[in-house]
């Protein structure tokens, strides 16, 4: 590792005083974010082709589709090539040529690409996760995926999180997705604690600018592609390549934190 996994803003609390961990889940616990990536190409690199716009790049994912609820993912990338079509429905089927059928045909290219490759949890995110809840913290999932549970059972990770506040979660309750910092709150809410005792964890631009657009102790950005410079930009306090990074700035605090806590 060639830089320190330091906070960089006077704001940001100490990692070892974080009472609650808020994760995204692809890309930062389980590699589905590849899945994803997959997935949307299949959808939108012959989809693109058929109405003479420019082609779909790996840059469009993360400028346009990362992180963001699936039909809000839609939305933005058909804006950014100045197509437009209807909502329609979420009942839509995925031969529809609407917002929803097009985010409908995407999920299901995700699930069966799920099913046949399965997913593995990154080591260095697990031996992160093991570290914070032996220190005594709270954790939380935070996906504007509706298949949270289903790749979190898939990893074998779906007893590890109290909370999981996930795309489902988030329809149901009426909150904003990422970059709105709301379902991130809610999952504090969950868990008892303040924001400013919670730390978010992300690998999106819309994931980090949601942990910068409130109030949280401090802001982690997971460089899995989007690039350091960038993740610093949109506001996260650490940048990291590897969570397991952050471990020695766990040291004894979290724990004496967390037994004096009735949260």
């Amino acid at each position: 590792m060639t830089h320190s996994p330091d906070p960089r803003h006077d704001r940001a609390t100490p990692p070892r005083d974080i009472r609650g961990w808020l994760f995204d889940l692809d890309g930062v616990i389980t590699p589905t974010a590849t899945v994803h990536m997959h997935a949307w190409a299949r959808l939108f690199t012959p989809y693109l082709e058929q109405h003479g716009a420019a082609p779909y790049t790996e840059a469009d994912y993360f400028a346009h589709i990362d992180g963001k609820p699936r039909y809000d993912g839609v939305r933005s990338l058909l804006a950014s090539r100045g197509i437009r079509i209807d909502e329609g429905d979420v009942t839509d089927a995925p031969d529809f040529e609407t917002v929803h059928g097009l985010g409908n045909r995407k999920n299901a290219a995700f699930n069966e690409t799920l099913a046949e490759e399965g997913v593995a949890a990154y080591p260095a995110s697990v031996a992160f996760l093991d570290a914070v809840q032996a220190a005594g913290c709270h954790v939380a999932v935070v996906s504007s995926s509706k298949n949270a549970p289903a790749v979190l059972a898939a990893a074998g990770l779906a007893d590890r999180f109290e909370v999981v506040v996930d795309g489902g979660y988030a329809a149901a309750e009426g909150l904003p997705g990422k970059p709105s910092p709301e379902t991130f709150e809610r999952a504090a809410e969950l868990l008892g604690l303040p924001t400013t005792a919670c730390a978010v964890v992300e690998d999106a631009e819309s994931g980090v600018q949601a942990g910068a657009a409130g109030d949280f102790g401090l802001v982690v950005g997971v460089d899995r592609g989007v690039g350091r410079a960038v993740l610093e930009r949109l506001g996260a306090d650490v940048v990291v390549d590897e969570l397991d990074e952050l471990i020695p700035l766990l040291g004894a605090g979290g724990r004496e934190t967390n037994e004096g806590s009735d949260a």
